[in-house]
């Protein structure tokens, strides 16, 4: 019983160094306690509202998972708009004509945006047609011409030597 418990204890010595790193880097919730609502209704949709809005300033973190000022902001914003009774379209709508559609994590695939979403799969169809395009055109073409005469290979054979 003792080695067994002596066992675990170096496994866990040994592991939980490893693991805090992990633990610690995990992200955080950055929503202040004094940034969230009293009705738990509005919060849950102030939460799902910001799972969708990107920090201007961390780039690929939503906003709840930020603590940069403008994120609070923003947060703030949101939570705002809800009171003031707006809907979640609304308000997504409102913040993205206040910072442009960078602002959302997963933009829509409308207007300009289309030819954005449509290029990397553009490009990589054009490439595949021009790769194939030159492979059947150097099938077509004759070889390179007539082979060396003797003489012609001999003086290769002492050029090469030299």
């Amino acid at each position: 019983m003792k080695t067994l418990l002596a066992r675990l204890a170096l496994i866990l010595a040994l592991v939980a160094p490893a693991a805090l790193p992990l633990v610690l880097a995990a992200p955080a919730l950055a929503v202040q306690p004094d940034e969230m609502l009293k009705n738990p209704k509005l919060e849950a949709r102030a939460e799902e509202i910001s799972k969708g809005l990107r920090c201007l300033v961390c780039r690929n973190e939503n906003i709840d998972d930020s603590d940069a000022a403008l994120a609070h902001d923003l947060r703030v914003l949101v939570r705002k708009r809800l009171v003031a009774g707006d809907t979640n379209s609304q308000v997504v709508n409102y913040i993205v004509a206040r910072y442009g559609e960078y602002v959302l994590l997963k933009p829509n695939t409308r207007g300009a945006n289309l030819i954005l979403w449509a290029a990397a799969p553009g490009m990589l169809l054009l490439g595949l047609a021009i790769a194939l395009y030159t492979q059947r055109r150097r099938r077509r073409m004759p070889d390179s011409g007539p082979a060396l005469s003797p003489e012609e290979q001999r003086r290769l054979a002492e050029i090469m030597r030299e």
